[in-house]
This record gives structure tokens, sequence and C-alpha cells, in this order.
């Protein structure tokens, strides 16, 4: 399993990839009203890069309570252990 700073480095690509921004840091409190742009597509294309990169499945209970990149980060650690 990934360590938190190995998640964020790789969540960290993820969205610069996403958002097309190589300024982008991303902290626990991180969330989409704090990106411009970050809408619902925005939101899809980083769960399934997610999926796809730390190979784990989300369920829809399980995206409904992500409020910011830290709940993402404790969703993949959950998923991954």
């Amino acid at each position: 399993m990934a360590t938190e700073p190995e998640l964020y480095a790789a969540l960290t690509e993820i969205f610069q990839d996403i958002f097309l921004r190589d300024d982008l840091v991303l902290t626990p409190d991180l969330s989409a009203k704090d990106v411009e742009g970050w809408d619902s597509f925005k939101q899809i294309e980083i769960i399934l890069a997610s999926e796809e990169r730390f190979v784990v499945k989300f369920a829809t209970k399980d995206l409904d309570a992500l409020r910011s990149v830290g709940d993402l980060v404790r969703l993949i650690q959950a998923k991954s252990a």
C-alpha cells in the first residue's frame, strides 16, 4: 500500500493532468470550490483516473461522502488495505 505522501504525489500528477495546471498543489482541505473548473465532469475524470492508478473501485456511496482531497486519500487508503 502506498504511503500518504506517495498518494498525494500520485494524485497531484492526476490533478495536474486533468486541469492542465502544473501549479496545482494538493492539500487535505483542497476541494472543488478551491479550483477553477472543478465541476462534476472533472470530478468523474478524477475518480476514474484514481481508480485506474490505484487499482481500486469506488462505490457510489463512497463518492457521496467525498468533500476534499483528504477524503479521497482516506478512501483510497481504505480501499487499498
